[in-house]
């Protein structure tokens, strides 16, 4: 089952309409303020999940009427909206999620946001945040790459305190059984040159970044 998660963060509409056309998706789950963002578009949700302190009331409201399944958080809680939503894409099955408007200017939600796509990482649930400029997810172990002609870059940044055995292949910077310390930037910038390349990490969690200017 592949979902994707549309979040009230900062979400380039353009860009929205665009991927979903160009990616199937099973589930759809609107996240507070996402929810007017695909209501624009005159996309339906099959899941609306938040506390709702910033949607259009009134719109909430019509999707009462609706088969949509919602969820009403209380402001004060221990998870984001964002999270709760990734806990529910995994309760429903999900095997690959996407979440859009999780890359923002709030720097804080946007750390968080990345940290959280560990507990799909531990499922083994292919999970990232994407936006106009930016892929974003989490690899501990063998991870092949298919050359994405909409980015130029590919950073690999530690998350954990090391990283061991790291193996890049197929980049223009490769490393063979390299070490990397969290603090250090040795691993930004890199660049796909083949058209499969591989990033094996022995031990340890990478952030892995695909990027355009």
């Amino acid at each position: 089952m592949n979902t994707i998660i549309i979040t009230g963060g900062s979400i380039n509409e353009k860009f929205l309409k665009k991927y979903l056309s160009k990616n199937n998706f099973d589930i759809i789950i609107a996240v507070d303020k996402g929810l007017d963002t695909i209501n624009k578009l005159q996309i339906e949700p099959n899941y609306i999940i938040g506390d709702f302190d910033s949607v259009n009331q009134s719109l909430l409201k019509q999707y009462k009427n609706r088969n949509v399944s919602i969820t009403y958080l209380e402001p004060e809680k221990d998870f984001t909206d964002t999270q709760m939503a990734l806990k529910k894409a995994i309760e429903i099955g999900s095997k690959a999620i996407t979440i859009i408007g999780a890359i923002g200017t709030r720097l804080d939600h946007t750390l968080a946001n990345i940290h959280i796509l560990k507990e799909t990482l531990e499922k083994s649930i292919q999970a990232k945040l994407v936006n106009e400029n930016n892929e974003i997810m989490l690899i501990n172990k063998k991870t092949k790459l298919n050359k994405n002609k909409n980015y130029k870059y590919v950073s690999i940044i530690p998350l954990t305190t090391k990283l061991q055995g790291v193996t890049l292949k197929g980049f223009k910077y490769p490393l063979e059984n390299a070490n990397l310390e969290i603090g250090e930037s040795i691993g930004v910038s890199n660049e796909q040159i083949e058209q499969t390349a591989t990033a094996e990490i022995q031990e340890g969690t990478a952030i892995l970044i695909l990027s355009k200017d």
